[in-house]
């Protein structure tokens, strides 16, 4: 199992937005520009994601993994954007 499906931190820590014309479902988004749109539920406070299925920091996944953004697809573990969602949670920092 990935550190990813372990964590689950940056689903609930950032907003996810992305060109709208992408593959992922409409009723899941939220238009942010004519060209923008974001996941719901990540574009308030708490953030998290609607396609998040879990508890973060112990199992997650994805309900539209298939059809993630761009945006999630792009995000790496182990990167300082990674570590700085983990923190937010209490979860450590990866390190390699």
């Amino acid at each position: 199992m990935s550190h990813c499906q372990n964590c689950g931190a940056c689903c609930a820590s950032f907003r996810v937005s992305f060109y709208w014309g992408e593959e992922v479902p409409a009723h899941l988004t939220i238009p942010i520009t004519p060209h923008r749109a974001a996941m719901r539920g990540t574009d308030a406070r708490p953030v998290r994601c609607i396609a998040l299925e879990g508890e973060v920091g112990r199992q997650v996944g994805c309900s539209i993994y298939a059809q993630r953004s761009s945006t999630c697809r792009e995000f790496t573990e182990y990167s300082p954007e990674c570590n700085k969602a983990r923190a937010l949670h209490g979860i450590a920092p990866l390190a390699r």
